[in-house]
């Protein structure tokens, strides 16, 4: 009899599932996963991972919506998976390594992350990636293709949180694209869905804009009080098609610890390309600048210049996806030297 009821209870499952109806949407031009499923109700961030899930076999390169399929929207619920990482939470939660970790921001290829060491156990990063949302920020142009300043600036700020949370960080992502994660391709499809931790439309005005970032950078500085912290802003710079520039890092005029991290930093990718490009030459710089954001910020900051979007050279540095990767791991090394000097 328990066996039969077994099976009874089991049939009376399957048919409940089987009755069970997907909402669904034919995507349109311009349609992103995030922006779809804030569109129809879906706030919560962890109903991100569930379309991903529902939908994988569907969805183009970077999860990208293919215009013209129909996709299925989750069953809403009011319990949600824990297993599921909320990108309204930090990228990292936990301090103790574990085997692996799923954290969706980092896209469907990057998504599990195994913890290899605890060189930054106890650090607190804040990742800044330039402009987003309304803003492209720079603009260049590379046969024929579009290059937007957001959104290689979010690649590369994108790949060094996850560089930092292999080493034991605890990472915040300021800026935010929910749908993109880490890319592999050259050239980087712009979109306008970026939000602001935790959450918040980016407004069009760039005062606001500045404010805005700077606010989220306070507020979570003051929840992790008394912790080793740093901010780091990440833009691509524009200038005459002429002027090749490498990486360089300002720092706000009265923040000593700023100034040496900015210095600490440019020593790093110096030494960097000393040993993988030894007759290339670096002339990288450190500088103070009056920026707002690291200048409001209660976090010491650096606000680093990836290139000139506008230069052939430069462009090579951010289109090439082994590049971007470089960049972030050489920013990684930078950022354990100055953890290793433990100055708050």
């Amino acid at each position: 009899m328990h066996k039969l009821a077994f099976v009874f209870i089991l049939f009376l499952l399957w048919i409940q599932l089987s009755a069970q109806e997907y909402r669904t949407f034919k995507a349109k031009k311009g349609d992103g996963v995030y922006t779809v499923l804030k569109q129809n109700g879906y706030t919560k961030p962890e109903y991100f991972g569930l379309f991903i899930d529902l939908n994988k076999s569907k969805l183009g390169k970077d999860n990208a919506l293919i215009v013209g399929r129909t996709y299925r929207l989750p069953v809403k619920s009011d319990t949600l998976s824990v297993e599921i990482k909320s990108p309204q939470s930090p990228v990292v939660l936990a301090e103790k390594p574990s085997k692996k970790e799923i954290y969706e921001i980092f896209g469907s290829k990057y998504r599990e992350i195994t913890r290899k060491s605890k060189e930054l156990s106890g650090a607190v990063y804040y990742l800044e990636s330039g402009h987003g949302g309304p803003d492209p920020g720079a603009i260049g142009n590379l046969d024929g293709h579009i290059l937007s300043e957001d959104e290689y600036a979010y690649d590369v700020t994108l790949r060094l949180a996850r560089n930092l949370t292999e080493c034991g960080a605890s990472v915040y992502m300021i800026i935010r694209d929910l749908d993109d994660g880490i890319r592999d391709e050259q050239f980087l499809r712009p979109d306008k869905d970026e939000v602001c931790y935790p959450n918040s439309e980016i407004p069009l005005s760039q005062l606001a804009r500045l404010k805005q970032s700077t606010a989220a950078v306070n507020q979570l500085h003051k929840q992790n009080k008394g912790k080793f912290q740093r901010l780091v802003v990440t833009h691509v710079d524009s200038r005459n098609l002429n002027e090749n520039i490498d990486v360089f890092f300002y720092h706000d005029k009265g923040s000593i610890t700023g100034k040496r991290l900015a210095n600490t930093l440019k020593q790093t990718i110096e030494e960097k390309y000393a040993m993988h490009q030894p007759n290339r030459g670096y002339s990288g710089s450190v500088s103070e600048r009056n920026l707002y954001v690291i200048k409001n910020a209660l976090v010491p900051a650096v606000f680093i210049e990836l290139g000139n979007i506008n230069h052939t050279r430069d462009q090579k540095r951010i289109i090439i996806p082994d590049n971007r990767q470089a960049v972030a791991n050489w920013l990684r090394d930078g950022l354990i030297e100055d953890f290793k000097k433990r100055i708050k």
